[in-house]
């Protein structure tokens, strides 16, 4: 563990921004910017600490997304609690007055908010997305490729079965957290890690990123997501729930509009909304 807190986040919580651009940030000392994908683009922020040092996975950037961030994160900091977030989504306050703030950056969660949940909880998550109209399988199969899902499941069948009947359970509900974003004490998080990445990195050897075009090569970040959930399941664990701030506009029109035409019209999604 070599990171020094030089750049962004405490020991006593850390929370890693992952971004591949420059780009506006939280300003509390919780937050750790955190350009991912550095070890391919190592100019684009130079001045920000990159996921490229000591123990990392950045050069899979194209097909694991903000998760070679968290791995940088939880194989090179050394804090008490650790989280991960988004240059465009944070966890928000929990203060309602907070959240009525005008800058979007002001509504965003602080160590003093976050540290009394993460002793009550042990994880803070973004709030659960819902689906209404149909099940997460289903959502998954009309937005992207299915096949990944079934894979996922047989990867699971073969190397954590005790996990199957939870991501059963998930791939039948009608909503789950997903976006990769969430704050857990260290030794959960590192149990968390140590249990996802062999997953994921056996769903990328039975199916190739390489076979998809570059929007399809980042599934094994959206697959992730779906993963948490029945971890938190098979370990007990409650989280408490945050909400999801972005500092940019959300184009609700263009996600409604996707996502009817996926589920209606058979269009699969090209683009992330």
């Amino acid at each position: 563990m070599s990171y020094d807190f030089s750049r962004g986040g405490t020991p006593e919580l850390t929370i890693a921004v992952a971004t591949h651009k420059p780009y506006r940030m939280p300003v509390d000392p919780i937050y750790l910017p955190l350009h991912v994908g550095t070890a391919l683009h190592p100019d684009v922020c130079p001045d920000m600490q990159g996921d490229d040092t000591a123990d990392s996975i950045s050069e899979r950037n194209p097909y694991y997304s903000e998760l070679t961030g968290l791995w940088w994160l939880w194989r090179n900091v050394e804090a008490d609690h650790k989280g991960l977030v988004h240059y465009r989504r944070h966890l928000g306050s929990p203060d309602r007055a907070r959240r009525r703030a005008e800058d979007p950056l002001d509504r965003v969660v602080t160590g003093e908010e976050l540290l009394p949940l993460l002793e009550r909880h042990g994880v803070v998550v973004a709030r659960r997305r819902s689906y209404y109209i149909e099940t997460v399988y289903g959502h998954y199969a009309h937005t992207f490729d299915a096949r990944q899902f079934d894979e996922c499941r047989a990867v699971l069948s073969d190397l954590s079965p005790e996990h199957v009947s939870h991501w059963d359970r998930l791939m039948r509900s009608r909503g789950a957290h997903i976006f990769n974003m969430f704050v857990m004490r260290s030794d959960l998080l590192d149990a968390y890690c140590s249990w996802l990445f062999p997953v994921l990195f056996e769903l990328e050897r039975r199916i190739d990123p390489a076979s998809y075009d570059a929007f399809g090569a980042r599934y094994l970040g959206r697959v992730s997501e779906r993963l948490l959930d029945p971890w938190l399941w098979a370990n007990g664990i409650t989280p408490a729930e945050l909400p999801v701030v972005s500092p940019e506009p959300v184009d609700w029109v263009a996600k409604g509009r996707g996502f009817l035409a996926a589920k209606f019209l058979g269009r699969k999604y090209e683009r992330s909304f």
